[in-house]
């Protein structure tokens, strides 16, 4: 049954298996994005501008932390995806064990870090006092279902590195369709507000992280998971950190930058500005989930490839990618500016809402498919095994230049349109550097695989 769901990542075509592979990942992506949007639909349709700006005032926040530990998921999906690549079972069962073990210990601690955090660091972010006591409400009820999402993320990820993208997506499906009816529920029924949306949220994970579990538990595969086998494999669990660590700091970068953006829109004053960015924010992470699919994909078939020791394969692997992130970007960038008033207006239907969340996404949406290909050749570096490299890239590309922007261009001309041009400007910057660092990775560890004798 699992060789049915896997994919063979290391011969045949390359473009029918990356597909293959990357559609239920947007699809995956898509729904998990309907988890964030049924929440700040729900509260903006039923509760009003400012439980939804309370809502979205906590997602750069949010994502800012745990990206963090959410690196260290895509640090065990690429070394399960070499280990497996190399035909080395038994590391791949250690892996496996180690990194579930590692998101539930993760996920736990997330739960005390985002209490005690919510509070000070929305306060320094400059969230408006109308709406604080709601955004710190709604974060820490978040944060309480951290170990289920840190396990869902652990197990999909190692499905992913083998190839399974189909379950994952069915478990995430299972999961929304109970996050929107418990989000219905607690606000209409039951008059919670933003804490019901955040206890719908918690309980959708649940049912994920459980299901994905069991999948692992019941599959005989190399990478099945048995419980009495659960333990820290030191030198797994450090090959782990070594690619999971650069990568949640790089996320981190990322997240810190639109924290710094978040404050700089909170620098306006306007719950109504506030809301009109958080719907455009949500409606560009589905042309982002799209895109997100082909970094997953080259850093998952890279992994499998480095393992096998392919380097042709590794390039076209990299040169498929960049075609189709790009395709993928522009088109659906395009639809959403299309029918933008109409998809913000499903948000929140206050005429200057939505004028203001257009004003975001035409910038945005129209120069998204700039972030895809910059995300699709880190990737490939991560697939390659470097990690620091690309992380110090994304920190000085990313988060210093928006720094930089705020403090310098912004201050001097302070607009919204100013503020949205920080991110392609900071794309197309970090996207050079990426080449270049792909490019001397890659030709090194070429001469190595050729100097091997072959067998």
């Amino acid at each position: 049954m699992h060789r049915d769901m896997t994919i063979d990542m290391c011969s045949g075509p390359l473009l029918g298996k990356l597909l293959r592979f990357s559609v239920p990942l947007m699809l995956s992506g898509i729904l998990q994005l309907l988890f964030n949007a049924a929440d700040i639909i729900v509260v903006g349709q039923f509760t009003g501008s400012q439980a939804m700006a309370a809502v979205g005032s906590t997602g750069s926040l949010n994502n800012l932390i745990i990206n963090i530990f959410l690196g260290l998921s895509a640090g065990g999906s690429v070394v399960v995806a070499q280990y497996y690549g190399m035909r080395a079972w038994n590391d791949v069962g250690e892996v496996v064990h180690t990194a579930i073990l590692l998101g539930a210990v993760s996920g736990t601690e997330l739960v005390f870090i985002g209490f005690v955090l919510a509070r000070p660091v929305l306060a320094l972010m400059g969230t408006t006092a109308d709406v604080i006591d709601q955004s710190v409400l709604y974060m820490r009820i978040v944060f309480a279902g951290m170990p289920a999402m840190m396990v869902y993320d652990f197990g999909a990820g190692i499905l992913r590195a083998v190839g399974d993208t189909k379950r994952p997506l069915i478990y995430l499906f299972i999961g929304g369709v109970v996050n929107v009816g418990f989000n219905l529920f607690f606000v209409i029924v039951c008059n919670l507000g933003v804490a019901g949306v955040a206890i719908g949220t918690v309980m959708s994970q649940c049912i994920a992280a459980v299901l994905t579990i069991r999948c692992l538990l019941k599959t005989d595969a190399p990478y099945g998971l048995q419980l009495r086998e659960l333990r820290i494999v030191k030198a797994k669990l450090f090959r782990i950190l070594h690619v999971g660590i650069p990568t949640g700091i790089s996320g981190a970068m990322f997240s810190i930058s639109n924290v710094l953006i978040q404050s700089s829109i909170n620098s306006f004053d306007s719950s109504i500005i506030v809301a009109g960015n958080t719907a455009s924010g949500n409606i560009e992470g589905f042309v982002y989930n799209g895109m997100n699919a082909f970094y997953q994909a080259a850093l998952t078939f890279t992994g499998q490839n480095t393992g096998a020791h392919k380097p042709k394969r590794v390039l076209s692997i990299l040169l498929w990618c960049l075609l189709s992130v790009t395709v993928i970007g522009l088109v659906l960038g395009g639809i959403v500016v299309i029918f933008g008033h109409q998809l913000l207006a499903i948000y929140n239907p206050d005429p200057d809402v939505i004028a203001y969340g257009f004003e975001r996404l035409q910038i945005i949406a129209l120069t998204y498919f700039l972030c895809g290909v910059m995300d699709v050749v880190t990737g490939s570096i991560r697939g390659l095994g470097p990690s620091v490299t690309p992380t110090v890239i994304s920190l000085t590309g990313i988060c210093l230049l928006r720094i930089v922007w705020i403090y310098t261009i912004f201050a001097v001309r302070h607009d919204l349109f100013t503020l949205y041009l920080s991110y392609p400007v900071s794309w197309i910057i970090t996207f050079a550097a990426n080449i270049a660092c792909f490019a001397f990775f890659f030709v090194r560890w070429r001469k190595r695989v050729e100097a091997v004798p072959s067998t």
